[in-house]
């Protein structure tokens, strides 16, 4: 549970240093020199496939639950929690990317 609420606060920390890598990284253009920043879309393909590994456990967990090969409820009920609370997560993010695309579309120059 502490790995997946790790792994969720790193994801969030990611997500929220954004525009300090943004502005990184039009600093370090600048100056032609510096590291480079992980690309965004590296950064949504880790966390989406985060979320499906969440999913995986969470349906094992309730596989096992049912067939009654030695999983507890609160086992599974947890795993299903964090399966839901990492999917909501991703959920969101997908829908504030959607919104800021809208809003850069709909700029005029």
């Amino acid at each position: 549970m502490i790995t997946a609420i790790n792994s969720m606060t790193a994801t969030t920390q990611a997500l929220g240093g954004l525009t300090g890598a943004g502005a990184q990284t039009s600093a370090t253009s600048a100056s032609g020199s510096g590291t480079a920043a992980s690309p965004f879309s590296d950064l949504l393909t880790d966390a989406v496939g985060q979320v499906n590994q969440l999913e995986e456990q969470a349906r094992s967990a309730v596989s096992g639950l049912m067939t009654g090969s030695g999983v507890d409820v609160h086992q599974a009920m947890i795993a299903t929690q964090k399966a839901s609370m990492a999917f909501e997560l991703a959920l969101a993010v997908r829908n504030k990317a959607v919104q800021a695309y809208q809003q850069v579309i709909g700029m005029q120059f």
